[in-house]
C-alpha cells in the first residue's frame, strides 16, 4: 500500500488545522467547501496543503467559514426565519428546503439539520410562504401525509457521493447507494455487476458508536421506500451505468457485450426528483426497463432518457418520516 504523498493530510489533521470538529469538517468536505483528492488504494480521501493554504487564506476566515458550517434543527431554524416551529415543519415536510444532515435523540426520534444560509435565501426569496395562508397545491399534498425531508437528504447525498466519484463505476455505485436489493437486482440483472457496484458503494451516513436499534433506524433512512422516489433513482442509475460501459471497461472483467465505442459524451449530473415550493411536482420518470445484454457486437451509443424525465407526472405519496 502506497505511502500518501507529502503535500496531502488526513481529514482529522485538515479538521485541527481548520479549527473544526470531525463532524463539521465532514460537512465542509459533502457541501464542497473543502477539496479533497483520492488517497493511496484502500485508504480515505485526502486533503492537498494547497487547499488548507486556500481556506485560510481567505479574508474572513475563520468566522466566513463557521457560519457556511451552521446548521440547525427546527427550533433554531423557525427563530431564525421568524416564524412557528409548527410551520416550519410544514414547510420542511413540503419540500420548500433539504436537510443536510440528521442525527437521532434520547428519544429516538430524527432530528433533521439545515444549513442557516440556505434558510436566509429562502427567507429572501419566498417570504409570502412565511406569512399567511399557504398555497392549495401545497396544503395539498400535506394533507396527504407528504413529507419529502428524507427524500430530500438522499437525493441531496447521492449527487454530493456522486460528484466526488473519481470513475464511471463509482459514479453508478453512488447512484445505486439508495436503493435496496430486490430494485438494485431489477436495475442492474447482472450478478457480476451488482457486486462491483457493492465493492464500490459509499455509505450516506457515518454511523459511530449508535445502538443496535438506532442503527436499523438509521440505515432504514438511507433506502428509498416510495416508489416514485425508487423508479428517479433507478433511472439514474441506469443512465450512469450506460455511460460507464461506454467509457471504461469493467474492473472485473465483465464481458464485451457491455462495451461500446469511445467518445460518447458523458451526462451532466440531473437535477434531483423534488417537489416544486407550491405543491407541483416536477416531473418525474416513467418505470425504467431492466438493462438487457447486446450480441457480443458493440452496443450502440447510450439512449437519451432525459426526455421520458418530461413526459408523465407522478403519483407522489412519501411516507412522513418519524
Amino acid at each position: 500500500m502506497g505511502r500518501p504523498p507529502a503535500g496531502e493530510v488526513a481529514a482529522r489533521t485538515a479538521a485541527q488545522e481548520l479549527g473544526l470538529r470531525l463532524r463539521e469538517f465532514e460537512l465542509a468536505v459533502q457541501i464542497e467547501e473543502v477539496r479533497t483528492v483520492p488517497g493511496p488504494p484502500g485508504r480515505a480521501r485526502r486533503v492537498p496543503r494547497e487547499e488548507l493554504a486556500r481556506i485560510k487564506e481567505a479574508p474572513d476566515f475563520p468566522s466566513g467559514l463557521r457560519e457556511r458550517l451552521r446548521v440547525m434543527g427546527a427550533h433554531e431554524a423557525s427563530e431564525l426565519l421568524d416564524i412557528s416551529v409548527s410551520r416550519f415543519a410544514r414547510l420542511a415536510r413540503a419540500g420548500c428546503f433539504r436537510p443536510v444532515g440528521l442525527y437521532v435523540n434520547r428519544y429516538r426520534a430524527v432530528v433533521w439539520l439545515y444549513r442557516a444560509d440556505e434558510l436566509r435565501d429562502f427567507a429572501e426569496n419566498s417570504p409570502s410562504l412565511l406569512a399567511g395562508r399557504l398555497p392549495a397545491g401545497m396544503r395539498a399534498v400535506l394533507a396527504a401525509g407528504t413529507d419529502h425531508r428524507a427524500p430530500g437528504w438522499r437525493a441531496r447525498r447521492v449527487a454530493q457521493l456522486s460528484r466526488q466519484a473519481d470513475t464511471p463505476w463509482e459514479r453508478a455505485a453512488a447512484k445505486s447507494s439508495v436503493l435496496g436489493e430486490d430494485a438494485l437486482a431489477e436495475a442492474v440483472p447482472d450478478p457480476r455487476e451488482r457486486e462491483e457496484l457493492a465493492r464500490l458503494r459509499p455509505g450516506l451516513l457515518k454511523v459511530r458508536s449508535e445502538s443496535v436499534a438506532t442503527q436499523a433506524m438509521l440505515e432504514k433512512l438511507c433506502l428509498a421506500e416510495e416508489e416514485s422516489e425508487v423508479r428517479w433513482h433507478r433511472l439514474m442509475l441506469e443512465a450512469e451505468l450506460e455511460s460507464a460501459r461506454a467509457i471504461a471497461s469493467f474492473p472485473g472483467g465483465i464481458p464485451a457485450f457491455h462495451e461500446t465505442p469511445a467518445g460518447v459524451p458523458g451526462r451532466a449530473e440531473p437535477t434531483a426528483f423534488m417537489p416544486a415550493p407550491g405543491g407541483e411536482r416536477r416531473a418525474d420518470p416513467v418505470t425504467p426497463r431492466p438493462l438487457k445484454p447486446t450480441p457480443e457486437a458493440s452496443a450502440p451509443p447510450p439512449r437519451k432518457r432525459w426526455s421520458l424525465l418530461r413526459r408523465r407526472k407522478p403519483k407522489t405519496s412519501v411516507r412522513p418520516a418519524h
